[in-house]
């Protein structure tokens, strides 16, 4: 198509219009001999940046105030390239929680006095504490009561609530006492056991409670103190009959036991009468009172310990 007024111009706005115009009035408008092209050159590589050499910085020499932090003295991981830092945390031992090494849980035994002294100081010394009775005689009240109003710390472990961490397959002896419950109350004891270890041999004073019958000594005694140690203060809690029967009636769920099984658990309970442990009727006191006569108990049982 012939345009009047030549070729027409290429819009300013598009970009490299100028070139493309150019090129279009080189083809439409006829000059003289058209000289052959002049071989292109070849296209011009790209120099590549020289490589820095790499340079190792080195590391200042760990002040000697860190040198036991485990961060700064870091082995590489097994296996790691080399020169290179790996795990820059330190491998912990297998017995450290966190960055506190933990005391391994030997048997419990009984707290050595302070130089000088005849007996210990049950005020600030660790001990533990077996508390005895039948249900409803308000061991476990008592028994956290007592960890509450120590000067040191003290925990309270009740074997009724770690017997219970069973949930699915839960061996109840009100359906029947058996194989699986009788399983389930000796894994129990053993738990608690090694728990009171783990407490005492990191300064931590314990209370255990549990209805132990004086007539089965080797499940019973015999039990807690393999599990726990010589050093176990065993206390009986025993009031009367119509208190126990009263409390009972009180609880719920099942920790509520009929009345002929409460009236028979208390009549084994009274065998601990001629056993030489010391016992405490609390059928006429409080919870705060009761705990107050068991800390004068363990106080003499540290200055005579009885023979169990």
């Amino acid at each position: 198509m012939q345009h009047p007024g030549g070729a027409p111009l290429p819009p300013p706005h598009l970009p490299g219009s100028a070139g493309a115009w150019a090129e279009h009035q080189a083809r439409s408008i006829p000059s003289g001999p058209q000289r052959p092209p002049a071989p292109a050159a070849p296209p011009r590589r790209r120099a590549l940046p020289r490589a820095r050499p790499l340079r190792r910085r080195a590391r200042r020499p760990a002040p000697a105030s860190a040198a036991g932090r485990s961060h700064r003295s870091a082995a590489p991981q097994q296996g790691a390239p080399a020169g290179w830092g790996g795990n820059r945390q330190a491998a912990r031992p297998e017995t450290a929680t966190g960055h506190i090494q933990l005391p391994t849980g030997n048997p419990v035994a009984l707290p050595t006095p302070p130089p000088g002294t005849a007996a210990p100081d049950v005020a600030h010394a660790a001990v533990a504490v077996l508390l005895i009775g039948p249900a409803g005689a308000g061991k476990t009240s008592v028994a956290r009561h007592w960890a509450d109003i120590r000067r040191v710390p003290t925990a309270h472990i009740s074997l009724d609530d770690v017997r219970e961490w069973v949930r699915a397959g839960f061996a109840d002896p009100q359906q029947g006492w058996n194989d699986h419950s009788e399983a389930q109350y000796r894994l129990a004891r053993r738990t608690c056991g090694f728990a009171a270890r783990n407490f005492l041999a990191n300064g931590i004073s314990c209370i255990l409670d549990d209805a132990v019958f004086p007539d089965r000594p080797v499940v019973g005694l015999g039990g807690w103190k393999r599990h726990v140690g010589p050093g176990l203060l065993p206390v009986v809690l025993l009031p009367g009959l119509e208190i126990v029967l009263e409390r009972n009636a009180q609880r719920s769920g099942n920790r509520r036991l009929t009345d002929e099984e409460v009236a028979r658990i208390h009549g084994r309970m009274a065998g601990w009468y001629s056993s030489g442990l010391p016992i405490i009727d609390n059928s006429q006191h409080d919870v705060a009172t009761t705990a107050r006569m068991l800390d004068e108990v363990v106080a003499r049982s540290l200055a005579s310990p009885p023979a169990w």
